[in-house]
Order: structure tokens, then sequence, then C-alpha cells
């Protein structure tokens, strides 16, 4: 429900559900000696509340990677906003609410490549090793959810800000030019020639910084699935 990409509502249920069984099928066996000691004669009311623990514990390695997708997406509206292409609204592809048509394009790019780069086996991994970092039998604490939490929040939009920061101090710089010029010559229309001027030349920066772009996301976020 929360792992980026599978997510997403453009995703049948039904599709879900069998990736879902799939998974749980082939943890099965190497978590068999790990589980199967602590649930055999246990009460139905341990049981449940086992069930649920784990469901929060699942919940939060799937949004917490989902974070950085977020992040992203927030400073990729941001970056439409400055440059000017904040009213071009594209096709609503993970979100159900439409998203301008440049910040829908950087979320799809990322999410193909999480699944290109083979990155959606790391979170499954780090599913296994949550069995042996926090075991079944205790209950993750509350104040440790929140700070390991608030922890990826920020490394999330720290980097969101890192590489989209250059676009952003591109418009901030082109405006305020424009502002001055505005000011200086105001019988001149400079908001009508500077912005389509703004919008293609923060088109085509982007498109230069295009590749460092998505592998500094990229790469940021596998060293987090391999350490967080």
């Amino acid at each position: 429900m929360t792992m980026p990409g599978l997510s997403s509502q453009r995703i049948p249920a039904r599709v879900r559900l069998y990736i879902a069984i799939g998974v749980t099928l082939a943890l099965a066996p190497p978590l068999m000696d790990t589980v199967k000691p602590i649930v055999v004669g246990a009460s139905v009311s341990v049981l449940s509340f086992m069930l649920v623990t784990e469901l929060i514990v699942g919940l939060l390695i799937g949004f917490m990677a989902r974070l950085f997708f977020f992040a992203l997406e927030t400073l990729g509206s941001a970056v439409a906003t400055a440059i000017g292409l904040s009213n071009i609204l594209g096709a609503p592809i993970d979100e159900a609410e439409p998203l301008p048509a440049m910040t829908s394009f950087i979320v799809l790019a990322a999410t193909t490549l999480f699944f290109i780069m083979d990155q959606h086996w790391e979170i499954l991994r780090g599913l296994f090793s949550s069995y042996s970092a926090i075991p079944i039998s205790r209950t993750p604490s509350s104040q440790i959810i929140l700070l390991e939490y608030t922890k990826v929040l920020e490394q999330a939009f720290l980097l969101a800000l890192r590489i989209s920061s250059p676009l952003l101090l591109f418009s901030l710089i082109a405006n305020l030019a424009s502002g001055f010029l505005n000011r200086l010559a105001p019988q001149i229309p400079v908001y009508f020639i500077v912005g389509p001027l703004l919008i293609a030349l923060g088109t085509y920066s982007f498109y230069l910084m295009s590749d460092d772009f998505f592998a500094a996301f990229s790469t940021e976020f596998r060293s987090w699935l391999r350490s967080g």
C-alpha cells in the first residue's frame, strides 16, 4: 500500500494483492525458524497484537521510502512554479489529482529508475531484515518510530532541495532582474517579455541538468535503502 511505484492508484488492487501474496510466500521459508517459535501456542489476542504491530512496521518501511518521492514531487512543483510551468497540468500518474506536467515527468522518471535500478528489491530486503531489527515479540517504541520518521523526512527534503536548487536559484535571479527592469522602465511590459524567456531558459536548464538530477536522486535513495 505504501511502497513507491506499487502504491499508485493506477495499479489495480488485485495486482497489488497478488504481489503481496507472492512476497509473503517468498519470505515465509527463510523466516520460518524466526517466526514459528513465537507464534506457536500464542493466544488469539497475542496473535492479533502481533499482526497489528507487523502491519505498522511494514507501513512504516514503505512510507519512509515513499517520503523521498513526496519530497521530489513537492520540490518539482516548486521548480515548475518558479519557471512559469505550474499552470500546464499533466495527466495524474502516481496521484489522483493532476500535477504540473514537469512535476509528473520528474516523478514518473524517478519511479521508472526505481524499478530499472532494482531498488524495489532493496525494500524487500529491508522488509526481510526488519524481522531481525524489530523482532515480532518486541513492540516498537513510538518515540523511536517518530525519530526515525523525522530523520528520513529531513534527509529526503534536503536531497530534493539540493538537486532542485540550481533551478530555484536561476528563477530567483531571473525574477529579481525582471523586477528591477520593471521598476527602471515601467513603460515597457517587462513580464510579458521575460515570461516566455524564463520558461524557455528554465526548461533548457532542466534538460542540461536532468542526467545529474536523476543520478543524484537515485544514488542517494539507493544509499539510504542499503543503510537505512
